[in-house]
């Protein structure tokens, strides 16, 4: 029997998901990715790694830059076509070609991306969503990026945004609604730690790892 299995954690910014993501990993003994995926789509791909920051978890505008690409342009074997190395779409399609790579490969946890949908077809995942109060979300905020409580609600509503045209787009399901995820949990009621004991619970119960 295959014993992999990927946890999947979708998160509204400041709520704490990636910290969570990072700690529940660490007890689980398996692998976190977040930000590493840039890099890894980067190096899979041959492209900049600019690329792939610009596009990262926005949903496709056409183009970067404007000048070449269309919808789910996929990638065959070879080099990517020049007039499509450009396009939201065809970065995605990289990074979800990592992602499934990797999850083949052994246990991981990865933070957004959409990493839930495409996994979709994993026989051993668990999708968690963590929200959190607005009060909550913008005092962390704050506290990280040493900003007045104005900047954060701005950056926390723009962040919401992005990330739901990202998952909608690309998922064709919809972001933080309870029916996408096994789990969704509001950390401000048990803080960082106590959300992670809880989570951690639900994914040993779910995979049978008790």
């Amino acid at each position: 029997m295959d014993e992999k299995f990927v946890v999947n954690i979708g998160r509204q910014l400041g709520s704490g998901g990636r910290e969570i993501g990072e700690k529940l990993a660490f007890r689980l003994g398996i692998e976190f990715y977040d930000k590493e995926l840039i890099n890894l789509a980067s190096e899979e791909s041959g492209l900049c790694r600019e690329f792939f920051e610009k596009a990262d978890e926005k949903a496709s505008q056409g183009l970067i830059g404007g000048l070449f690409g269309m919808r789910f342009p996929f990638v065959s074997d070879g080099a990517i076509p020049l007039s499509n190395c450009l396009s939201n779409d065809a970065l995605f399609k990289v990074q979800s070609d990592v992602i499934r790579k990797l999850a083949s490969m052994k246990s991981c946890l990865f933070v957004g991306r959409c990493a839930d949908y495409i996994l979709r077809d994993h026989p051993r995942c668990v999708n968690v969503f963590i929200s959190s109060t607005p009060a909550d979300r913008i005092a962390r905020l704050r506290h990280l990026h040493s900003i007045s409580e104005e900047a954060a609600e701005e950056m926390m509503e723009k962040a919401d945004k992005r990330r739901s045209a990202y998952y909608n787009y690309y998922s064709y399901k919809t972001w933080g609604a309870a029916a996408t995820y096994h789990l969704c949990i509001d950390s401000s009621v048990l803080g960082i730690e106590g959300t992670v004991d809880f989570v951690e619970t639900f994914v040993r119960k779910k995979l049978g790892m008790e």
